[in-house]
């Protein structure tokens, strides 16, 4: 397998973490995955900064363990550099569709994949 490949599946493992109700309750371990430059785009509109989403991952979407749960499909993924990736995907939580698109960085001190930016775009019902 190409390192390409196997760098692809190491991001889109630390994209299905984030998705994870108990790490989405977890301040820390969602800080193991975020970069600390992170920033993201969310389906509202809402810019997030790593601070912001920290403090608010507990309580959102997808948090709890008898909640509903994201629904991730049709993953694709790009090694635009080494160290970075670009992933795209497309969720259903509750109902709702979303486009999402993050870029993920590899720390140079530890190896580890942190996701560096996130965009999350509503896909309207009536779409494909």
């Amino acid at each position: 397998m190409s390192q390409e490949s196997d760098e692809v599946r190491e991001v889109i493992a630390g994209e299905l973490r984030l998705m994870d109700p108990s790490v989405r309750g977890s301040r820390s371990l969602a800080r193991q995955l975020l970069d600390p430059d992170f920033t993201e785009v969310g389906a509202s509109g809402r810019r997030w900064t790593y601070d912001e989403m920290l403090a608010a991952i507990p309580e959102m979407d997808g948090a709890a363990e008898s909640g509903p749960r994201y629904e991730p499909s049709k993953f694709t993924g790009v090694l635009l550099a080494p160290g970075l990736v670009h992933l795209t995907y497309e969720t259903t939580l509750d109902g709702n569709r979303a486009g999402r698109s993050s870029l993920w960085r590899k720390q140079s001190a530890d190896g580890t994949w942190q996701m560096y930016y996130h965009q999350a775009t509503p896909i309207p019902p009536d779409s494909v």
